[in-house]
């Protein structure tokens, strides 16, 4: 990639050549893109070019370092379009519609993190890190859009008020671990001291306490957990409500009914929001979505689910409204969102008496 290049389907989209550091002349080619409006999240997961019929949006630009960078660790390989270069799409089978303007933002964010990352770290590596990232990188823009925590009690804060001066990276596996020196903007108005902070990255998560109101009851489910072993804690089996990651460009909404028929093999009815927030913000960077599922409970819908690429083995639980609130109550759940959605649920007669 020393001559111009053509970037198309993901690539030609502004936030992403920002991102990448490329400008370029933007022009439309002939032709057509085709697949899954997710592509370009993962290694070798583009869109299709197909020629013939159509325009396609293009960019055509003078390649970089950052660009290079990327293309190998997105296991991305020039395509020619008449006759030219051209990257961000494969030769293959086409299937579905490609929707530009789906991801740019999602994946300008995916190339910032992927370009952080050391450079003498193999592609390799940091391709198998990418369903993660990804992950991470809707966190991020989530968080950026979502609502200030705090209301009108805590003053509002700017890019200015938290200076970083060295980030380093750890540990970076399924999960990693970010190191920050930092300063901060105090309460009277001065900064902090300089101070070395470190943080789990996990990224956002989905809970559901799937509740039958016409029959008042709940399924909790069951299962092996590493945190309480580590504790020598004697159960670490625990009760818990379904829960599971939110995929690079999934919703919250559209993660939470797929973990329902994962965990479960159970249809969510309706979900209701309800009290999203950070478990343990001083150093585990993970926010949870909570949700009520109203579904249907009859006797036969527990069983053990789970996906075995996960090595997940996961038994649901029938319980009655009541008797999961008594449990609380006893100090008998240790799982603290199922706590918290358990009193929640207490608190909505609307719920309770099944109306919608």
């Amino acid at each position: 990639m020393t001559n111009p290049v053509l970037l198309i389907g993901p690539l030609a989209e502004p936030a992403v050549c920002d991102a990448l550091g490329v400008r370029g002349e933007v022009l439309t080619l002939p032709g057509s893109l085709s697949g899954a409006d997710r592509h370009g999240l993962q290694r070798g997961d583009w869109p299709v070019y197909g020629a013939g019929n159509g325009q396609i949006a293009a960019r055509r630009v003078e390649p970089n370092a950052q660009l290079h960078r990327f293309a190998a660790v997105m296991g991305l390989h020039e395509i020619r379009i008449d006759g030219q270069p051209a990257l961000g799409a494969c030769d293959g089978r086409a299937y579905g519609v490609w929707i530009a303007d789906r991801q740019g933002d999602l994946l300008a964010e995916l190339v910032r993190m992927i370009l952080a990352e050391p450079a003498d770290l193999a592609a390799d590596r940091i391709a198998a890190r990418l369903p993660m990232m990804g992950v991470w990188a809707s966190s991020c823009l989530r968080a950026a859009a979502g609502p200030r925590s705090g209301g009108n009690v805590v003053a509002p804060r700017g890019p200015g008020d938290i200076r970083v001066s060295h980030y380093e990276q750890p540990y970076a596996g399924y999960f990693a671990i970010r190191k920050w020196q930092l300063t901060h903007r105090t309460h009277d108005g001065g900064m902090t001291q300089p101070m070395t902070r470190e943080g789990f990255v996990s990224g956002d998560a989905v809970v559901v306490l799937p509740y039958d109101p016409v029959r008042d009851r709940v399924l909790v489910i069951e299962q092996f957990r590493l945190a309480p072993a580590l504790r020598q804690d004697p159960q670490p089996w625990l009760l818990e409500p379904i829960a599971g990651r939110v995929d690079a460009g999934e919703t919250v909404e559209a993660a939470a009914l797929r973990e329902a028929r994962e965990e479960a093999a159970l249809q969510i009815d309706r979900l209701i929001p309800g009290i999203h927030h950070y478990p343990s913000p001083g150093a585990l960077g993970e926010f949870l979505y909570m949700f009520v599922g109203l579904a249907d409970l009859p006797d036969d819908v527990t069983g053990v689910h789970g996906l075995d690429s996960e090595a997940e083995d996961i038994r649901g639980h029938l319980l009655s409204r009541q008797q999961l609130r008594d449990m609380v109550m006893a100090g008998q759940i240790t799982n603290g969102p199922l706590s918290m959605l358990s009193l929640w649920l207490e608190n909505r007669p609307d719920l309770i008496a099944g109306e919608p």
